[in-house]
């Protein structure tokens, strides 16, 4: 069986590291054991360094570290020229990069913590071809795969 590829958004990327306990915590360490793969794009890796950087300053070496173990891979981001017919994708124009990215990923998940950018728009979904939810939703849908 092919190990589960989840593409985190900042959001779900920022709770999993600053949280001791949680779905996006959880996800982290499936990751770390190698039971699933965890995919960010370089405009998630930079959002969540920026956040680090003005609310933990400290924190940014132990950031960093969490990120190695996790084994993650980060895909460049989608060319400006590439996201011209995606713009319909989403209703928030500032995440379209975010989910065109892990659609050209190839991922089985988007996970994020913004519902109304793409949890509560179907329309993120169904365009995508992916399937899009919380940590929660993942973490559900990751244990489901990995008892078949």
């Amino acid at each position: 069986m092919k190990k589960p590829d989840l593409f985190f958004d900042s959001s779900a990327l920022i709770a999993g590291i600053i949280s001791a306990t949680g779905a996006a915590r959880a996800l982290l360490l499936l990751a770390e054991d190698g039971a699933i793969s965890l995919i960010v794009s370089e405009q998630v890796i930079a959002g969540t360094e920026r956040v680090v950087a003005r609310k933990a300053p400290r924190a940014l070496p132990y950031y960093r570290a969490a990120l190695r173990a996790t084994g993650l891979r980060v895909v460049r981001d989608p060319e400006p020229d590439g996201l011209i017919s995606y713009q319909d994708i989403c209703s928030h124009q500032p995440d379209v990069p975010i989910v065109v990215a892990a659609m050209l990923a190839g991922v089985d998940f988007l996970v994020s913590l913004n519902r109304r950018h793409f949890g509560d728009d179907p329309a993120v979904a169904a365009w995508s071809g992916l399937r899009v939810g919380t940590p929660g939703d993942a973490l559900t849908w990751v244990r489901e795969r990995l008892t078949e």
